[in-house]
Order: structure tokens, then C-alpha cells, then sequence
């Protein structure tokens, strides 16, 4: 990716849905642009639209209108084989449903990702991103056996694993005890500064988005710098 291209960019990008003979707008046109190693946390009222902004994207959902450029490849012209590709190959997903296969075990689920895109080790890199989120005891256990936070932590250690260029956080501590959430959060941030991974951070916490360069506010499906 060339470094002039921002990593993630925006434009005009509009969301709205039927509401029985009418129509709810769900985000405003949002213009943005990302760029390599940045962080930027998103904070708003539950319902104010923060999971559709992450959805829209990471190109999960498309646009009513409005563009979603990904290392400088569209992905709303795309087909969605086209963008499941291009999300593998730049995005680490930390969402609030952690989206885990039940029957293979933590190491399985973590290491699925990198066998697909054919990364070398993947065994080795999945033992050692989740050990770096506390479940070195927990490798073989299978994700219906672990608890709703051991499975948040498979899931934020399988986006760390295949090496984002851009990651997408929602609310990733919200079922962590403090200790652990605590860990992640400097995981994160590690990631974001050591690798310039660019981080978009969903969170509530005010405290937490501070630590972040760039901070907006989604307020009536409006996005805004935070006053």
C-alpha cells in the first residue's frame, strides 16, 4: 500500500432504513480519512449508530450512499467475495459478538485465519497471541466451554495474530474483569504504536479515548470532533 493513500477513507458515506412507510436515518454523510498508525476512538449514546459506522467500514454492510475506501480499493463497488478478501487481508476485527466457531478450540479458532491466508507457523503465532491475553491454560479448551470473557480474549488474540493493518474495535473489554481489561487496552495500544497498526476504538469510556489522537462523538448519526 502506498504510503500517500490513507489506510481507511470516507466520502459522503449515508446510512438509512425503512421505519414502516418511512425512513430512519442512521448516519449522516461522514467524510474521513485514515491514515497509517493513527488512533481515533468513537464515543456515543448505546443506538446512537457506532456498530453501523464499524459495519459500513469494514465493508460488512454496504451504504444507502457514499463511498468506503479500503488501501485505496473501493470496497462499495466490490462484490462481497472481493471485500471478504480485502478485510482478511487488512482487518482485525474486536467486536462485541465474538463470532467464534464452538466446536475447535481456542488455538483452532485462533489459528483458522492465518491457515487461510497461508501464514507460516500459525500454531506458534496463535500459542503466542494468546498468551499475551492470559489463556495459555486454556488452548486446547473448546470456545462453547470458555467463559464469555476467555472467548472475548480468543477473539481479540485472533485479531491480533494475522497482524492488521487497520483494527476495529467495539467495546473490547465490555465482558473483561478490570485486570484483564486493563491488559488488553495496553495490547492495543502496543499494537497501534509498535507495529503502526491504526486503531478505531468504539468505546463509552471517556478515559480510555483520551489515550486516543483523534477523538469523535456520534450523536444523532452525526459524527463529530469531541468538544
Amino acid at each position: 500500500m502506498a504510503e500517500d493513500v490513507p489506510i481507511l477513507r470516507t466520502r459522503g458515506l449515508f446510512q438509512q432504513v425503512p421505519v414502516h412507510d418511512d425512513w430512519l436515518t442512521i448516519l449522516h454523510p461522514v467524510d474521513l480519512d485514515l491514515w497509517r498508525g493513527e488512533s481515533m476512538a468513537i464515543l456515543g449514546a448505546s443506538g446512537s449508530g457506532k456498530s453501523t459506522l464499524l459495519g459500513l467500514l469494514a465493508g460488512l454492510d454496504l451504504p444507502t450512499s457514499g463511498e468506503v475506501w479500503l488501501a485505496g480499493h473501493s470496497l462499495t463497488t466490490l462484490d462481497e467475495d472481493a471485500r471478504a478478501q480485502l478485510r482478511g487481508a487488512y482487518i482485525g476485527f474486536v467486536f462485541q459478538t465474538f463470532q467464534l466457531l464452538p466446536l475447535l478450540s481456542a488455538l483452532e479458532n485462533v489459528m483458522l485465519p492465518l491457515e487461510l491466508q497461508g501464514v507460516p507457523d500459525a500454531r506458534e503465532h496463535a500459542h503466542h497471541w494468546l498468551g499475551r491475553v492470559g489463556l495459555t491454560d486454556r488452548l486446547q479448551h473448546r470456545a462453547q466451554w470458555l467463559s464469555g470473557g476467555e472467548q472475548q480474549r480468543v477473539a481479540i488474540a485472533r485479531a491480533f495474530a494475522i497482524q492488521p493493518s487497520l483494527l476495529l474495535a467495539d467495546e473490547p473489554t465490555g465482558n473483561l474483569d478490570a485486570e484483564t481489561g486493563a491488559r488488553v487496552i495496553e495490547l492495543l495500544f502496543e499494537l497501534n504504536r509498535e507495529q503502526q497498526v491504526t486503531l478505531v476504538l468504539v468505546t463509552h469510556d471517556a478515559q480510555l479515548a483520551s489515550r486516543c489522537g483523534r477523538k469523535l462523538v456520534l450523536n444523532m448519526g452525526r459524527l463529530q470532533p469531541l468538544p
